[in-house]
């Protein structure tokens, strides 16, 4: 880890001067020309896992997998060779594997400093990511709203049309074949009910806290499952009360329980599934295409096998299930209910361990 120089220390005069650059998603260090930081904004602290203060003075080529890219960058700064220079890179960071960056360096302002912007490759791939979901979600949303009503209309003609026909018939034999028709059209109805239930409740909103939704989550999955499956809590009680839709976020949260739960059979018979539900606070984080000082992280993790890989990509489409007897709506009603509330749920999968993530932004 780089030696911090005590000789440098950031004014009430640089703090004002680079406020700005804090509201960014862009990770920029702004540098002394002999290479050590001047200032650090809040993307980059979150990134390296180190604070301002400690970042102050260091030398920040030192964080990097190949330090002598930047420090050539900065020779080239320093001889007026380039008024800009982009490479690629890896940013090391505190207890975690590097991160892939776009590295572009300009000569700032004034003389004696350099800027160095990071814009992380994983960034990247992940509103790509989040971009593809909010499209989804929305194809979707249409889709299903327009085939549960085409549905719905001639259901309800089969289904009359097999009781009058059940009162008309006086073998036993015979009614047992309008009885399966009435069953599965009434099994029919009941898909559709939960199709379209996103779509009209209403959205109820007041003061929520998260933890209490958690904790109502908690005793519901130890009464469907009391023996071989413990959920552990990892909170953090300082997450303050936000506006939100309290039923929805129960069963959003229930839904993505539940789906651990289920994945963890096998595990559950031998006594040792866990699932962990978690609660963090991220800081200057972006999400939905747009910027947010705070927000909620609550993290489902259990030591399941892990999502197919046939289906990763498309877990939170309508009537997709890795399991048998699945009805493949869960995940995805769990992601409309908290993108009501301007967040969105990611999965982070590998055998041993799924971590599925909600994000929703904070006062």
């Amino acid at each position: 880890m780089p030696v911090q120089r005590t000789d440098t220390a950031l004014t009430v005069e640089h703090q004002q001067r680079f406020q700005s650059l804090d509201q960014l998603s862009t990770l920029i260090a702004v540098l002394h020309r002999d290479g050590t930081v001047k200032f650090a904004n809040a993307s980059l602290e979150n990134t390296l896992g180190l604070s301002r203060r400690t970042l102050e003075g260091t030398e920040f080529a030192a964080f990097f997998a190949d330090p002598a890219l930047l420090q050539t960058a900065l020779t080239g700064a320093r001889e007026q060779d380039f008024a800009a220079l982009r490479y690629e890179a890896a940013l090391k960071r505190l207890h975690q594997d590097p991160v892939p960056v776009h590295v572009n360096v300009t000569v700032a302002e004034s003389p004696e400093e350099v800027m160095v912007e990071l814009w992380p490759l994983e960034q990247q791939a992940r509103q790509d990511r989040e971009e593809r979901l909010r499209d989804q979600a929305q194809a979707n949303k249409e889709l299903i709203r327009n085939l549960a009503h085409e549905i719905k209309n001639p259901l309800g003609g089969i289904r009359g049309a097999a009781q009058l026909l059940e009162m008309e018939l006086d073998s036993r034999e015979l009614s047992e074949y309008t009885q399966v028709i009435i069953h599965e059209a009434d099994r029919l109805q009941s898909l559709v009910d939960r199709l379209l239930a996103p779509h009209r409740h209403p959205h109820l909103v007041g003061d929520v806290n998260i933890h209490e939704v958690c904790e109502r989550v908690r005793s519901l999955i130890l009464v469907e499952y009391p023996q071989g499956l413990k959920v552990q809590r990892d909170y953090d009680i300082s997450i303050p009360e936000f506006r939100g839709d309290r039923a929805q976020l129960i069963q959003a949260l229930l839904n993505v329980a539940q789906n651990a739960a289920q994945a963890l059979t096998e595990r559950i018979a031998r006594g040792d599934a866990c699932i962990t539900l978690r609660t963090r606070v991220a800081r200057q984080v972006t999400f939905g295409r747009q910027r947010y000082r705070l927000a909620l992280e609550l993290h489902v993790i259990d030591n399941g096998p892990g999502v197919p890989d046939a289906i990763k990509e498309r877990i939170f489409y309508p009537l997709v299930s890795g399991r048998d007897g699945g009805s493949g709506l869960g995940l995805t009603l769990a992601q409309t209910f908290v993108q009501r509330h301007h967040g969105l749920i990611e999965c982070d999968s590998v055998p041993g361990r799924t971590d599925f993530r909600i994000l929703i932004p904070l006062p």
